[in-house]
């Protein structure tokens, strides 16, 4: 039995799991944020005195964003990379004068998760089984040219053997190990850039677990969207968005693709940098409601993009549990303090649950399968705790019929059980 890691690279989380017999154990990364068993999709980089003057001081996840916040202006922050990997417009970022492309990024990633692991990472593993989406994020994009990045990025670490198992195949076989009869499974998994479906007829022979691959599809929205939603709605018309400006005698709305950075956090850092950021400073002088862009100013100027987020996501959850929250942001007053009701909040989401749902149709329609042929729902990654989300699938099917579980971790550990199998080309072959 080969002895095989199990790496869920994900857009806001990864986790790697190692494979024991029939179990597996999730590594355990220890840095200077502390110890953790999933790490955020996330790289920092800051030149070094101390490692000599060309030399730069590499972070990843929760260290890495502890580094961009302790370093404000030093430190170069990058997250969710993994939404490049299959763009043909990313060539690649500068970084302190130096281009990294997405196998750079990536390569640099694993090792810095790698030597947070330790010995975990140390052992000697047969085989590496790398989660990919089925549809990876973007508006065009290049399956064939992500495995070829990811193929380059993994080739550094040695490992006898690389293999590709669609992620919401990953988790199929991470639930199918509590089934108690032959099944039929619709997987869905709910990430931060993308939601895939997966349907899998399994079965037991002299009690070995075999699959069928039945269909797959995908579509690249998933929760950072719902993150954006509140930001646009709630947090973007307190700091200008909709408002006007003067122009000799007309009257102009302020440039909404201004309001577009705060697409992810760390744009804000970037936007910083940029001419747009000194065009909005001098629109200030004509605003109609000067103050609105003046606190946008703020925000950007004292780096305020990472707690506002946190600000976010916890009303994101919290509207998971209640008809409606407050949502406060210290830095932005008293006139932040709002009551968000989860009926908006679905109401603002509606244009992504749409799209979800369709790519339901679509892994439905493609394979003939009706909703009555399904025999179990498993709904993975943490957007599936949206009560919007859960409704989508109680409509479709019995209620009975739906499970979740292992929001984090399901893929990683259904990737290292895959990779333990002496068929893994079947697995694999899913993925082609």
């Amino acid at each position: 039995m080969t002895k095989a890691l199990g790496f869920d690279f994900g857009t806001t989380n990864s986790v790697l799991a190692a494979s024991h017999g029939d179990t597996t154990q999730s590594l355990s990364f220890t840095s200077t944020a502390g110890t953790n068993d999933s790490m955020r999709t996330a790289l920092s980089f800051m030149k070094h005195a101390q490692l000599g003057a060309a030399a730069v001081k590499i972070e990843a996840g929760q260290a890495a964003i502890q580094q961009f916040i302790d370093n404000p202006g030093e430190a170069r922050f990058l997250q969710s990379i993994k939404t490049f990997a299959a763009s043909p417009l990313f060539q690649g970022t500068l970084i302190f004068a130096r281009r990294h492309g997405f196998e750079d990024l990536m390569r640099s990633f694993l090792t810095r998760i790698a030597d947070y692991a330790g010995d975990g990472w140390k052992q000697e593993y047969g085989r590496i089984v790398v989660g990919r989406p089925v549809r990876f994020a973007g508006s065009n994009p290049d399956e064939k040219l992500a495995l070829e990045r990811y193929d380059r990025a993994l080739s550094s670490f040695d490992f006898p053997e690389i293999h590709y198992v669609y992620e919401p195949v990953a988790a199929a076989f991470y639930f199918a190990q509590n089934l108690k009869k032959d099944a039929t499974v619709l997987v869905a998994d709910f990430g931060g850039g993308t939601t895939d479906y997966s349907i899998i007829r399994f079965e037991s022979h002299a009690g070995e677990l075999t699959a069928v691959p039945v269909g797959h599809s995908g579509v690249g929205v998933a929760g950072d969207h719902f993150d954006f939603r509140i930001i646009d709605n709630v947090v973007s018309p307190l700091i200008g968005k909709g408002s006007q400006f003067k122009s000799f005698d007309k009257l102009l709305d302020v440039p909404s693709s201004y309001y577009a950075n705060f697409g992810r956090w760390n744009q804000l850092s970037i936007f910083k940098t940029l001419k747009d950021f000194a065009d909005l400073k001098q629109l200030v002088r004509s605003a109609v409601e000067p103050e609105k862009l003046e606190t946008f100013i703020d925000l950007v100027e004292h780096d305020e993009g990472y707690p506002l987020y946190q600000a976010v996501s916890a009303t994101k959850m919290r509207l998971s549990r209640e008809e409606e929250t407050e949502f406060y942001f210290a830095p932005l007053g008293e006139k932040s303090r709002r009551t968000v009701r989860r009926s908006d909040f679905e109401r603002w989401i509606a244009p992504d649950l749409a799209r979800i749902e369709e790519a339901l149709d679509e892994v439905l329609a493609t394979t003939n399968t009706p909703a009555g042929g399904i025999d179990k729902v498993f709904l993975t990654g943490g957007t599936s705790f949206v009560p919007a989300i859960r409704r989508l699938f109680e409509n479709r099917f019995a209620g009975d019929r739906i499970e979740s579980g292992g929001e984090l971790l399901s893929i990683a550990h259904g990737l290292a059980l895959i990779g333990e199998r002496d068929d893994i080309e079947r697995w694999t072959a899913m993925a082609a």
